[in-house]
């Protein structure tokens, strides 16, 4: 079943903000350079088959989706949610908190394999198969196809049911705290990401 896809320009509507208690987000860029690429779109879902599509022209009309990724009350799940709340944060000038990444919750859980993306989570976990074939396309187009907006939609169609089953593994191998640590760590990767270059650890011995 095709999702409902609704687009908006600059912000989602203050009514999106009602009763929402989790949201799925995902964001599209130019690249994958935050210092040169920009932010194209943020997609939003609540956990239905709708998807709200945001496109970008100004980043200074943007204060729901900005109450939204500050509210401490919202969980917002991402996959591989460290390059999508820098993008945010560096676009839209607020760090996202309240934060859940499928991606850190595969690779803690499921170390029997290294196929930890998108495509591969819904295929192995919901037994559903997503299309990726618009992943390198014009994301800052003015008009943008149908099936761009169906990938984009695709994006966040699938994480609330994701958490919902990568939660039962961390809770049976006991790795909660340590994911829910790694989330909150995640800002300040963001920080270190932006201040120097993704590559840099300071853990590392040299």
């Amino acid at each position: 079943m095709h999702p409902t896809i609704l687009v908006y320009k600059n912000d989602l509507p203050k009514e999106f903000l009602d009763n929402v208690r989790e949201v799925a987000i995902d964001t599209e860029t130019m690249g994958l350079c935050p210092h040169r690429d920009r932010l194209c779109l943020a997609q939003f879902c609540t956990g239905n088959n709708v998807s709200y599509i945001v496109q970008f022209d100004n980043y200074t009309s943007s204060e729901n989706i900005k109450s939204i990724l500050q509210n401490k009350n919202i969980v917002k799940i991402f996959h591989y949610a460290r390059f999508d709340i820098m993008m945010l944060y560096k676009y839209l000038g607020v760090m996202t908190n309240n934060i859940y990444c499928t991606k850190i919750a595969s690779k803690l859980v499921r170390t029997y394999t290294d196929k930890h993306s998108l495509k591969d989570l819904c295929n192995a976990l919901l037994s559903i198969e997503i299309s990726k074939k618009e992943t390198c396309t014009d994301w800052g187009s003015s008009e943008l196809s149908r099936e761009q907006l169906l990938y984009a939609a695709t994006d966040v169609l699938y994480l609330h049911q994701l958490k919902n089953k990568l939660d039962i593994l961390l809770k049976r191998e006991n790795r909660m705290e340590m994911a829910k640590a790694c989330f909150e760590y995640l800002p300040t990767r963001v920080l270190f990401d932006l201040m120097i270059d993704g590559n840099y650890d300071i853990f590392a011995h040299h």
